[in-house]
């Protein structure tokens, strides 16, 4: 029988591979669908959807998500990886 615990060990594993996926330099590449939050909106967490142009973060991870400029110019940090390409 599984219990809540279980549950929420699941998640915490979703969770953690997504944080490892927005944290990781290698895992996001130029012309990626991405999630991003701007400086602006860091205390509310919004999200804006765009594609990535340069990778903006130097270091291979970082805390927060990997800095990236997205095509239309917009700079944030990646908090998911939606496509891994532009069809």
């Amino acid at each position: 029988m599984l219990t809540g615990d279980y549950n929420i060990r699941i998640l915490a594993i979703k969770s953690v591979h997504i944080m490892l996926n927005n944290q990781t330099r290698s895992r996001i590449k130029p012309g990626m669908i991405v999630f991003i939050v701007l400086k602006q909106d860091q205390r509310t967490g919004r999200l804006t959807k765009g594609v990535v142009k340069d990778i903006l973060t130097k270091s291979p991870t970082h805390p927060h998500g990997i800095k990236v400029r997205l095509v239309d110019g917009r700079v944030g940090r990646v908090k998911e990886i939606i496509e891994e390409s532009v069809p």
